[in-house]
């Protein structure tokens, strides 16, 4: 599948066995928090930082899964140029219906009996535009999930169009309660993926994506999913030197919280690791709202330090994760002054 993934131009990179998460680090970036982007491990060929990693490069591809054939498969999706509408069936209270569709107002005379899952949020929303339903969409890949959520893989139109990733869980940036959604600064599991709860298997007659339909793409742009290319500006050495001196404002900021998450893993319980996770997810997202972070990367770091910590719990940690974000993402983190 990673050889078949890479002919179709998606980079690719190794989930650990059994898992739907990236294979470990190397023992060096173990052991330290970093930015990925100047990690050389990924320009080497070690599989280092997630989807930072992907290739499409066949002799890297043969290398990875020749070490470990059990290995499961992730795409990147940006560089893919893939947009993953991700639909979750996951038991859990349903909300206010002011929190369903986000943006949307919800009557109180529409019925909302029986609603349960992002598979009826999404059909809801598709019902308010008056447009097919997305999970239903067979001229298109969709993959079903081994927890009983669907994947519904559509391709991005036009090559300088970014979009963001985003969670469900999350009223403030979210397409719909429990439907989330996979692009650029994210990965998604590859169909044949095998891990502990099942096999991620392609459903329907579709086995590529297909482009994304007109009306997605303006409900992505209307909730704030659309990445915003960058003003136009002359190149200044002054400026890069201050882009350099946010950064490292930044990371002297995080990386601490990080590391507590970290040592969080030294004892079962005991050590406040949701507080921790949360503080240093929510100051992250305040610090990607204010331009010092990138989202994606940020986000894989955290993962990465919750499972070293707590790897029984990857959904709860991913979970704290994106609401935390979410939350510091509504309070940008100036640095002024912090170079």
């Amino acid at each position: 599948m990673a050889r078949w993934c890479a002919l179709q131009g998606w980079p690719v990179h190794p989930l650990a066995p059994g898992r739907k998460t990236p294979a470990a680090n190397c023992p060096a970036c173990r052991d330290r928090s970093h930015d990925p982007r100047s990690c050389p491990c990924p320009a080497e060929g070690r599989a280092c930082h997630g989807f930072h990693a992907a290739t499409t490069d066949r002799e890297r591809i043969d290398a990875w899964w020749g070490q470990s054939p059990s290995a499961g498969v992730g795409v990147a999706c940006g560089p893919a140029g893939l947009v993953v509408i991700d639909v979750d069936a996951h038991p859990a209270p349903v909300p206010d219906r002011s929190r369903l569709l986000p943006g949307i107002p919800i009557h109180e005379t529409v019925d909302l009996a029986g609603l349960a899952s992002g598979f009826d949020t999404l059909a809801l929303l598709a019902a308010f535009r008056g447009q097919p339903d997305p999970t239903r969409d067979e001229g298109t890949l969709r993959v079903r999930t081994p927890s009983g959520g669907l994947h519904i893989w559509y391709r991005v139109g036009a090559p300088d169009t970014r979009f963001r990733c985003s969670t469900g869980s999350s009223p403030k940036v979210a397409l719909a309660w429990q439907v989330d959604v996979r692009a650029h600064g994210g990965y998604i599991v590859a169909p044949g993926t095998r891990t502990a709860r099942g096999t991620y298997e392609a459903e329907g007659p579709a086995r590529t994506p297909a482009p994304l339909p007109a009306w997605l793409h303006a409900e992505l742009v209307r909730t704030g999913h659309l990445i915003a290319p960058p003003a136009p500006r002359p190149p200044s050495g002054v400026l890069a030197a201050r882009r350099r001196g946010r950064g490292t404002a930044a990371r002297r900021v995080l990386t601490p919280l990080v590391e507590e998450v970290v040592r969080c893993g030294t004892a079962p319980e005991g050590t406040g690791f949701t507080e921790k996770l949360n503080r240093a997810a929510y100051t992250a997202g305040g610090l990607v709202a204010a331009g010092h972070l990138e989202h994606g990367e940020i986000r894989e770091e955290l993962l990465a330090a919750a499972h070293r910590a707590r790897p029984w719990q990857e959904r709860r940690n991913e979970k704290i994760i994106d609401d935390g974000l979410a939350a510091g993402g509504a309070r940008p983190f100036h640095l002024e002054g912090r170079t």
